[in-house]
């Protein structure tokens, strides 16, 4: 489906009035992961590409190792050409910088192993699985050659939800794939994201506790990403501390950015909580956002959804815990527009000079 994306790029301009407190300068670059309400529907899928690369000067491509069809036997080189290649190749015609992070667990539950692994009774733990993932990371790295490279995401929350097992193995599977990627690209920045909601203690209810083990444990860091949804843990943007990211690198000289989050523009329910959104707090969670990018210098970020997702259209596979994130986007599933869009793209004409990233 990706490679398609070249039948069509027909950009889409639309304007929008703010009248919030932001920055008048950025230093960050600001991005997002293509994605549309449906992934059914490639027009949707060009619509939405050509919506929001108008808004932004940066991309990022998170993603799973596509376990089931790496274990089959298929090439992954041809993979990564197939589903990723053309896709890239617009960003770098746009001028782009690119992140690519690789998820070597399940990014929809920090508990366990991919389900991918968990259905032939493998894990992340396995020496072999940890070979594909880095054999994986290999190709997206040669093939696609990102501006930054990502080789495990919110480390910290693995490190206390899930079973030593699956962490070591992250652990060892990450820091085996930074030796290789040295032995072939001396250049590319390395880093893992850590959640910074769980951090402080947001998540669990209790108190923070920061990211220090992460640089020991991850000693290729060279920067770090950031992951926070904070409607998990607090029920107003403007409560959110404007050292909320600062605080993680406290003693730390190293680049940072927002590899994924947002505030959900609809009230989402769990067996055990609510968590509070609307239109309106979304989009004073954008302007508050951009105070909390200043204070910790962030070179980027991200929403990992421009778009919401269109529940009643995903496949019965996809865990239902994807309907916390449903309403980060910042137009509808319709490609309607939400107030807290106009607040991005105010903030997204307020460049200054970005060096470096």
């Amino acid at each position: 489906m990706i490679r398609n994306i070249l039948l069509a790029c027909l950009l889409i301009a639309f304007s929008c009035k703010n009248d919030e407190d932001i920055p008048t300068t950025r230093t960050y670059r600001m991005g997002f992961q293509n994605s549309a309400p449906r992934i059914d529907n490639l027009d949707l899928f060009i619509q939405t590409l050509n919506l929001w690369t108008q808004r932004a000067d940066a991309a990022i491509i998170t993603t799973e190792v596509p376990w089931t069809e790496l274990r089959a036997g298929g090439s992954i080189n041809d993979h990564v050409i197939n589903n990723y290649k053309v896709l890239v190749d617009i960003y770098h015609d746009k001028k782009f910088k690119l992140w690519i992070y690789i998820d070597p667990q399940n990014g929809l539950d920090r508990t366990s192993d991919a389900v991918a692994l968990q259905e032939v009774g493998k894990s992340i733990g396995d020496a072999d699985m940890q070979l594909l993932y880095q054999k994986f990371v290999i190709a997206m790295d040669s093939i696609l050659k990102p501006d930054h490279l990502g080789l495990a995401l919110e480390t910290n929350l693995i490190r206390d939800a899930a079973p030593a097992s699956i962490y070591n193995g992250v652990k060892q599977a990450a820091n085996g794939a930074a030796q290789a990627v040295r032995a072939r690209n001396k250049t590319v920045p390395l880093s893992v994201s850590v959640q910074a909601d769980h951090a402080w203690g947001k998540l669990i209810g209790g108190t923070y506790k920061g990211i220090a083990q992460d640089f020991v444990d991850f000693p290729f860091i060279q920067e770090i990403g950031i992951s926070s949804y904070a409607y998990f843990g607090f029920d107003k943007p403007t409560d959110i501390p404007t050292n909320y990211y600062s605080r993680l690198l406290e003693g730390k000289n190293l680049p940072s950015f927002v590899t994924e989050g947002g505030w959900t523009s609809a009230s989402v329910t769990t067996p055990d909580q609510s968590f509070i959104g609307s239109p309106e707090l979304q989009r004073d969670y954008i302007a508050h956002h951009s105070h909390l990018l200043s204070e910790v210098k962030a070179t980027a970020v991200f929403q990992l959804l421009f778009t919401d997702l269109d529940l009643t259209a995903l496949p019965s596979s996809v865990p239902a815990s994807i309907g916390y994130f449903a309403y980060l986007g910042l137009v509808d599933i319709n490609l309607q527009p939400k107030p807290g869009l106009a607040i991005w793209d105010d903030l997204f004409k307020n460049k200054k000079l970005i060096s470096g990233n």
